[in-house]
């Protein structure tokens, strides 16, 4: 059964429960039949006996008898005589009908069980049963009640087999009929499990061209549908969409990180050739050492900026704590505050007590990461503010600056990797501080957004769940 595909299994399945059901209904139709034909035999056993009894008359004299006498019988009985009309049916459809005494005697009609029904006493109007080689007969006994008549009885009996050309007739057409309904649906059901595993397939065909071809551009495209198989094929398209823009990202991301890594290595590798060619002084050395250094550190952010980047995509990178942001985020803005940029003045205005889950390290480098940018691109003898204020359900924290501002046109792509506003690259920043603090927010359910205008200064708001 492993090797065996499911639209297989599928109409193996229905196959048999079809069969079972065949078998039953097949079973069922047999047994509502002989049931229904052999209440109809008994129904009109009944029947014709009763009908018998109308035709039993008693009279004293022979003219009283009005009636056609030719046609008639008469038979001798106590002070007179019976007239038997002749509409008598002492045999009809099987049905044999006698007239006895209730002695057991025979008056008239006929009774080919007479021998097997001679010990079995009258019961009025009840079904009693016979057998006699291997068969069941059913008998009928009524008792007379017209004056004159009392004594007497009519006993009606009929094979059970009276029906059975009629049974057999059914039990023939139900063979062939429900055989050729099984295969009818058992075709049926292949074609529909056929059809419904249809979209399975094309499924199944454009994830392998996915694997063997690597193009994660491929759609499976069933088009409009609600059902299950809809549903799927929409989640993988939605899921190859997410993984086409995450290998495009991680592609421009390799790329730019080489890019920006080769500059380092090529500065750092030009400097040692140059050094090397002679002897150079000491103030030399010294200044190529220094370009090294310089270079080097570059490179020592970048790589601790990646290697934090690829932490954050394993949701155990950095553990959570509860923390005490307000402290963390006073902690900061004090250290900071230190620095003095360009005459650049940084003051905080930090709610108490705000809790929130999250990493003290990765916390403490997104605001470092938005107040050092507020000092980089920040006015001589400008203006920094850091605002932390909670809520019922978000904490927002604000860094702003009365520094260069950001042009609409770029304020989404500054959040990219290795996206920096100046076209000469010459800032001794990496490029990815900005979409680190992004990622940092994302990574603690949070978002980041941007208000700038160009000239009067940015304000970046981070809001984190309560």
């Amino acid at each position: 059964m492993k090797n065996i595909s499911i639209r297989l299994k599928i109409t193996l399945w229905f196959s048999a429960i079809m069969l079972l059901i065949t078998a039953v209904t097949f079973c069922a139709i047999l047994w509502a039949d002989y049931s229904v034909l052999q209440k109809t035999i008994c129904d009109n056993l009944i029947e014709t006996v009763e009908d018998n009894e109308d035709e039993i008359e008693f009279f004293k004299h022979y003219d009283d008898n009005e009636s056609d006498r030719n046609a008639d019988q008469y038979i001798s009985y106590g002070n007179g005589y019976l007239e038997i009309d002749d509409d008598f049916l002492d045999k009809v459809n099987g049905i044999s009908t006698a007239l006895y005494r209730d002695t057991g005697e025979l008056l008239y009609g006929e009774n080919f069980l007479a021998k097997e029904t001679q010990k079995l006493s009258f019961s009025d109007r009840v079904i009693q049963e016979v057998s006699s080689g291997g068969i069941t007969y059913y008998v009928f006994d009524c008792a007379l009640t017209s004056p004159g008549t009392e004594n007497l009885w009519l006993r009606g009996i009929v094979s059970e087999e009276q029906g059975t050309q009629q049974f057999s007739s059914i039990v023939k057409l139900s063979a062939v009929a429900l055989p050729v309904l099984l295969i009818l649906a058992v075709i049926g059901g292949y074609w529909i499990a056929s059809r419904a595993l249809r979209p399975v397939h094309k499924i199944t065909e454009a994830a392998s061209q996915i694997n063997q071809g690597r193009d994660l551009k491929k759609r499976i495209g069933l088009g409009e549908g609600s059902d299950e198989l809809h549903e799927l094929a929409n989640v993988f398209d939605d899921m190859f969409r997410r993984l086409d823009s995450a290998f495009q990202a991680e592609q421009q991301f390799t790329s730019d990180a080489s890019h920006e890594l080769r500059t380092p290595v090529s500065v750092i590798m030009a400097q040692c050739e140059y050094t090397l060619e002679k002897k150079r002084t000491a103030a030399e050395y010294e200044e190529a050492l220094g370009v090294i250094q310089r270079q080097g550190g570059r490179m020592s952010r970048l790589i601790d900026d990646m290697l934090c980047f690829a932490r954050m995509e394993h949701s155990s990178g950095y553990p959570k704590e509860r923390l005490n942001f307000s402290m963390l985020a006073e902690d900061i803005c004090e250290d900071m505050s230190l620095l003095k940029t360009q005459n650049i003045i940084l003051t905080w205005e930090v709610a108490p007590d705000i809790w929130i889950n999250g990493s003290r390290m990765l916390l403490s480098r997104l605001l470092a990461n938005l107040i050092s940018n507020a000092y980089r691109y920040g006015k001589r003898d400008g203006e920094i503010h850091v605002r932390l204020i909670g809520g019922d359900k978000e904490n927002i924290l604000t860094v702003g600056d009365n520094g260069i501002g950001i042009p609409s046109d770029i304020q989404e792509k500054i959040f990219e990797r290795f996206y920096r506003a100046d076209s000469s690259r010459s800032s001794e920043g990496t490029g990815l501080g900005l979409a680190m603090v992004r990622d940092i927010a994302a990574y603690h359910g949070g978002s980041v957004e941007v208000s700038s205008e160009v000239g009067k200064g940015s304000v970046f708001s981070v809001r984190f769940p309560s």
